[in-house]
């Protein structure tokens, strides 16, 4: 896959995660890992730095009841509303690109 459309993707998923509930990273990551098998862990951390640095997460940490304290990941407004601009961009592709006869 095309490495700007999958960071692209990648970033959709993250935020999606982010959206319900607060996680930290080993979770975003194995989620999305289970789905994008080839992605590697430091680009998963990449994306999540750069959300952060943008404004779209925020984090914290958290003491873990087996080992050290874990960083958590939280969606802020911002990234709500540009995880809905995102959304409503992929729905528009995805329909572009089914009317154009390619199948999904």
């Amino acid at each position: 896959m095309n490495t700007q459309l999958k960071k692209g993707v990648l970033e959709l998923c993250i935020l999606y995660q982010l959206r319900d509930k607060d996680l930290y990273g080993y979770e975003i990551m194995k989620a999305i890992k289970d789905q994008f098998s080839d992605v590697y862990d430091g680009s998963i951390y990449a994306i999540l730095r750069r959300l952060n640095a943008e404004g779209f997460t925020r984090t914290y940490k958290k003491d873990s009841p087996s080992g050290p304290a874990r960083k958590y990941y939280r969606i802020t407004q911002t990234g709500i509303d540009y995880l809905n601009t995102m959304i409503v961009d992929w729905q528009k592709m995805v329909e572009g690109v089914r009317k154009l006869g390619i199948p999904f």
